[in-house]
């Protein structure tokens, strides 16, 4: 009895919202039954659309349908000659009818469509608000955890080596699930301002030298364009092609080098990352870069919660840039950062300028 009383409740407010509106149809109907010398086709049908658009907007898809298959026979019935019947005196009266109808299922789709994504959204951000509010609560606990570690290590427990090790995954995890929150509300904050692509390409082969243990790195350099300067946040950028590399380093046979290449495509710095792994299949080239993703095949051993590709490629778009995918001619695959690029001579203009300003 207990579970009786609120579904009750619910079926008697579903059907108080269906005669509300068959109420409000009718009343609609009958307004316009006195008038219908001086209506024109048009009226009438924009008196209808607005009902249907309205029932779309405020009680949802299923009466909002209902309500334009109603409004398509009393149409015919009420306001198209000869009246009292189904029958029109003029042909093209079925053309304003079925436009009528065709535009009245549209606007209801896009109304459902918007009333869902809007929901979606909603989703999206509480999500992310909790993962933010997960991901700065556990920071204390964790360097806390890490502490102890650290402590019983001196004492020769072995174990808290391991302890030491997983509180550090567990950091970096959570660091990364903060970041992604951060990116996908636009509150990080970039410095982005003018840089040298070298620059960039030397600090990330520093950064993953640790990482490569030995393994060659081949760099090319644009013939072309000497100097490559861009306009981007160099630490948000270097995280980017870190992680590149780090992937490349990760999912790539040891005996096959890797390559990093940069070179002026127009408008953009490109910074493409070569590896002679596996590949990505087409099919999943747009799903490795979805949070949480791991590809078909991948060893449960490996480092890593899929988080990478998704803090990248978003921080990327946040400096008008993008990062893509494409397979590589003889196996592999080739990851394309690309930033936007400036001219030497906007950057000598943008370092005179600074100079001007701290005088």
């Amino acid at each position: 009895m207990s579970e009786l009383g609120p579904r009750v409740r619910s079926e008697a407010a579903r059907w108080r919202t269906w005669l509300l509106w068959v109420a409000l149809f009718a009343l609609v109907t009958t307004a316009m039954l006195p008038l219908r010398p001086i209506l024109s086709d048009a009226h009438v049908a924009l008196a209808y659309l607005l009902l249907v658009l309205f029932a779309g907007a405020r009680a949802g898809q299923a009466i909002a349908l209902t309500t334009a298959c109603f409004a398509f026979l009393s149409f015919d019935w009420f306001f198209l000659p000869p009246f009292g019947t189904l029958a029109l005196a003029n042909p093209l009266h079925w053309f304003v009818l079925v436009a009528f109808l065709v535009a009245s299922v549209v606007a209801t789709r896009l109304f459902d469509r918007s009333r869902n994504e809007a929901a979606l959204l909603e989703s999206v951000r509480a999500r992310d608000a909790l993962i933010a509010s997960l991901s700065h609560d556990l920071r204390t606990p964790l360097t806390t955890i890490k502490a102890l570690a650290h402590d019983l290590s001196s004492s020769g427990d072995d174990r808290a080596l391991t302890i030491e090790e997983e509180a550090d995954r567990l950091h970096a995890l959570v660091a990364d699930l903060l970041d992604l929150s951060r990116v996908n509300s636009g509150t990080v904050q970039l410095a982005i301002e003018p840089n040298e692509a070298e620059d960039l390409l030397g600090a990330a082969l520093q950064r993953v030298s640790g990482q490569s243990s030995g393994r060659a790195i081949s760099v090319r350099l644009d013939e072309k364009h000497p100097l490559l300067f861009g306009r981007f946040d160099f630490a948000q950028s270097l995280r980017i092609l870190v992680n590149l590399l780090d992937n490349a380093l990760k999912y790539s046979p040891p005996d096959k080098p890797i390559e990093i290449a940069v070179h002026r495509d127009g408008a953009s710095l490109c910074f493409v990352v070569a590896d002679r792994g596996r590949g990505v299949p087409h099919s999943q080239r747009g799903r490795i870069f979805e949070p949480f993703y791991r590809p078909p095949g991948t060893q449960a051993d490996t480092h890593g919660a899929g988080l990478g590709l998704s803090i990248s490629r978003a921080l990327a778009k946040a400096q008008n840039g993008s990062l893509t995918v494409h397979a590589r001619d003889g196996g592999g695959s080739l990851f394309t950062l690309r930033l936007p690029a400036i001219d030497v001579t906007d950057t000598t203009e943008s370092e005179e300028a600074q100079r001007s300003t701290d005088k």
